[in-house]
């Protein structure tokens, strides 16, 4: 952070850049996303323990008492970028970020299960626990829970501490993976539960995504036990902050994403020739190719400000106004500037561009997926209108 009174620093520090450098080489190392589209196992599990153990990812929101890096959205945010660049088929974002966020919340507030939050956090720390926050991909923050419903209990519930959950959740992201579930459920009053994923009675269903490399499932609960770690006001405030920390995050992705295709582009462009010049000197490309470098450095200033708000440092930053309001800007801003980066990569790269064997669909469906993701840009845009009391037309 900069000095009081200044606002967040926007500069990556030296930390931030060493975790991008050593992502960035780790991810340089592997086969590539579009390989693990041909397989039966979208999610690359293999990868999410490599970044999760050799990086740390796994526990970089996580206290340093709990087993974690004790790190901060700061830092998330520069590794989502990386992500995003690789388009990396890995549920740090489902796991690392928004469940996260939920159980560090449920702890600050000492729920009736914070206890059981700690112990959570603990074993997600070194990647060894996968955690999904069960609401639709499609969830803006602020929006009331995708709720399930009490079922009646069974013989020796009651003893072992134990609710039932009834009902289903579509388009979940980061599910697949995932051991455990953090699911809202109604009642009086609402409450957050956690249900084990090993039990029979949880189905997860693979449907076919937009996004190939971030695979979304639906989840029916047929009387599923479930153990509550918070209710009423604690476990709203666990639900705004764990969506708000992921749109905030993935922002940074869909900068990621719009990077990479504006590298992705320059590169081709210098090297395709057409009437023995690259078509990259012709004038009308370097217009497009310079609206898309102005794009991206107005995408990551957004970016970075929310990243910097949201990692204040204070338990309660991801619900502050001021951060609200950055993340609202950013995610609406970045929504649009990856859509556009990844049009302008599939356009210019011209007929190889529109193949399976080349990446720059994936970046493409990435984008397009990320847009409608945690909040659509117009539903941001219409969130910042009433956070900063901006009148309707």
């Amino acid at each position: 952070m900069s000095d009081a009174g200044s606002g967040p620093e926007l500069l990556y520090s030296e930390n931030e850049r060493a975790l991008a450098d050593a992502l960035r080489s780790l991810l340089a190392d592997q086969a590539g996303a579009l390989a693990r589209t041909e397989s039966a196992e979208t999610y690359d599990t293999a990868l999410w323990h490599k970044v999760a153990a050799d990086i740390g990812l796994a526990g970089l929101l996580i206290p340093e008492r709990a087993g974690g890096a004790g790190a901060s959205v700061r830092e998330a945010a520069t590794a989502a970028e990386e992500l995003g660049g690789s388009v990396a088929p890995v549920p740090f974002l489902g796991s690392a970020v928004v469940a996260t966020t939920a159980l560090l919340s449920c702890v600050s507030s000492e729920s009736s299960g914070s206890r059981e939050a700690a112990h959570l956090l603990g074993r997600m720390a070194d990647g060894s626990l996968t955690v999904a926050l069960a609401v639709p991909f499609s969830a803006t923050p602020g929006c009331s829970p995708t709720t399930l419903r009490i079922a009646g209990l069974h013989p020796g519930d009651k003893a072992a501490g134990w609710s039932r959950l009834r009902g289903s959740v579509a388009a979940v992201a980061d599910a697949l993976p995932a051991g455990m579930l953090l699911v809202p459920a109604d009642g009086v009053p609402r409450c957050l539960y956690v249900v084990d994923l090993s039990t029979a009675r949880v189905d997860r269903t693979p449907v076919v995504s937009l996004d190939m490399t971030r695979q979304l499932c639906d989840i029916s609960f047929d009387d599923a036990p479930a153990t509550v770690i918070a209710s009423g006001d604690a476990a709203s405030r666990a639900f705004d902050a764990a969506l708000t920390a992921g749109a905030c995050v993935l922002a940074a992705e869909e900068l990621g994403v719009a990077q990479r295709c504006l590298d992705m582009t320059v590169s081709y462009v210098k090297e395709r020739r057409q009437f023995a010049r690259p078509v990259g000197s012709f004038q009308a490309l370097k217009h497009r190719l310079a609206d898309m470098w102005v794009s991206v450095a107005q995408a990551r200033a957004a970016s970075r400000y929310a990243a910097g708000c949201a990692g204040s440092g204070s338990p309660d930053a991801l619900l502050a106004r001021e951060t609200k309001v950055a993340v609202a800007l950013a995610k609406s801003y970045c929504s649009d500037a990856a859509v556009q980066a990844a049009q302008e990569c599939v356009q210019l790269h011209g007929g190889i561009g529109f193949t399976w064997e080349h990446p720059a669909h994936l970046y493409l469906k990435r984008a397009k997926a990320d847009s409608l993701a945690f909040g659509t840009a117009e539903a941001h845009r219409q969130s910042l209108a009433g956070l900063v009391n901006l009148p309707a037309p």
